[in-house]
C-alpha cells in the first residue's frame, strides 16, 4: 500500500464538498439536488466511477467549474469519491439536499480552506482515508473571539441581529 496527498485549493470565492457515494447516476442526481438548493448557485461536480470503463463523470451549470471539478476528481481517482465546488452559496446551504441523495454514503469535507485528500493504494485501487482540512487550532477563543463571531454571523445574515 502507497500512502498519497492530493491538494485540493477551492478557486477564490468557492467553496469545495468532497464525498462518498456509489452508483453512476450520481453525478446527474447532485447536480438536481444543487441546482434546486439556491437560486444563482453555480458549480461543478467530478465523480468518479468505479466500475465498468472507470471513468470521472461530470456535471455542473458553470462550464470552469465543471472541468475543475473533473480535473481534482481524476486527480483524487477514488472509487465512488465525489467533489463539489459551489459558487454563490455556502456548503451549509446545500449539505441537506446532498445527504437526502439515496446514493451518498459520506461527506468527508466542506469547506472553503485547501484540503490535503489523503489517499491509500492498493493493488486493487484507491481509496480516501481521510482529510486534512486547513490549518491547525491555534489557541482556545476569549471573550473577545466569541463577540466577533457572533458579530461577523449577524452581519452576513445567519443569525437574528
Amino acid at each position: 500500500m502507497e500512502l498519497k496527498i492530493v491538494k485540493v485549493d477551492p478557486p477564490s470565492d468557492c467553496n469545495v464538498i468532497l464525498g462518498m457515494a456509489h452508483f453512476i447516476k450520481t453525478a446527474e442526481d447532485l447536480y438536481e439536488a444543487l441546482v434546486n438548493s439556491v437560486p444563482g448557485i453555480k458549480f461543478g461536480v467530478g465523480f468518479c466511477e468505479s466500475s465498468g470503463p472507470c471513468l470521472v463523470r461530470c456535471e455542473g451549470n458553470d462550464e470552469e467549474l465543471q472541468r475543475l471539478a473533473a480535473e481534482k476528481a481524476f486527480e483524487v481517482a477514488c472509487g465512488h469519491s465525489f467533489i463539489i465546488y459551489l459558487k454563490n452559496a455556502y456548503p451549509l446551504n446545500v449539505l441537506g439536499k446532498i445527504k437526502d441523495v439515496p446514493e451518498v454514503c459520506t461527506i468527508y469535507a466542506a469547506t472553503a480552506n485547501p484540503l490535503q485528500v489523503i489517499v491509500a493504494e492498493t493493488e486493487q485501487g484507491r481509496g480516501i482515508v481521510g482529510v486534512v482540512d486547513g490549518s491547525k487550532s491555534k489557541g482556545v477563543e476569549t471573550d473577545k473571539d466569541v463577540a466577533d463571531r457572533r458579530g461577523f454571523l449577524r452581519k452576513i445574515g445567519y443569525k437574528l441581529g
